[in-house]
């Protein structure tokens, strides 16, 4: 399948929350219940957020598009906010990785990823961060690939849901 990534602008906002909306609910509905799946989806994947995360300085996301120019997945990418106490100022977090489940296993995520963190280390930091859900044994070994390490862990909130999410790290290859 051909593929094209491109840097996305805040045009995008709607096309992003959709695509966080049907990726989300593709690997993780069946694990809440209705209710609460439905208020996370709602207060988290809106136009409106994304539209503010891409007018902020030093956030980007990219955007990986089949042949017909469908976006079938995307990264988000900005300054750290994950609770852990190692964080620095200006260290980076890699915020979503999500690729519709029709085109994972084709290194479209792998694309994405590699997009992302070369923008990341161009910014400077000591590390990049991103957190996972300690049940998703396919994203940390894609993770543990690319040379992160788990260092922390907190709950994440969905709905009244609260899920044990991991905390991995990435050393700045020179540092």
């Amino acid at each position: 399948m051909s593929l094209q990534i491109r840097r996305a602008s805040s045009a995008d906002a709607e096309v992003l929350a959709a695509l966080s909306r049907t990726t989300f609910s593709e690997t993780f509905a069946h694990l809440y219940a209705a209710a609460d799946l439905a208020e996370f989806l709602a207060s988290t994947y809106t136009a409106e957020k994304y539209r503010d995360a891409l007018d902020e300085a030093g956030c980007a996301a990219w955007i990986a598009e089949d042949a017909q120019g469908q976006a079938q997945g995307y990264a988000l990418a900005g300054p750290c906010g994950l609770p852990h106490e190692a964080v620095l100022s200006g260290d980076m977090e890699l915020k979503r990785l999500y690729v519709l489940a029709t085109h994972q296993g084709a290194g479209w995520g792998q694309q994405l990823f590699a997009e992302a963190e070369r923008w990341m280390w161009r910014n400077g930091p000591e590390a990049i961060w991103l957190g996972v859900w300690s049940q998703n044994h396919r994203a940390q070994r894609f993770y543990q690939r690319q040379g992160f390490e788990r260092v922390g862990q907190y709950l994440f909130p969905v709905g009244q849901a609260r899920d044990l999410e991991y905390i991995l790290r990435k050393a700045h290859p020179l540092g």
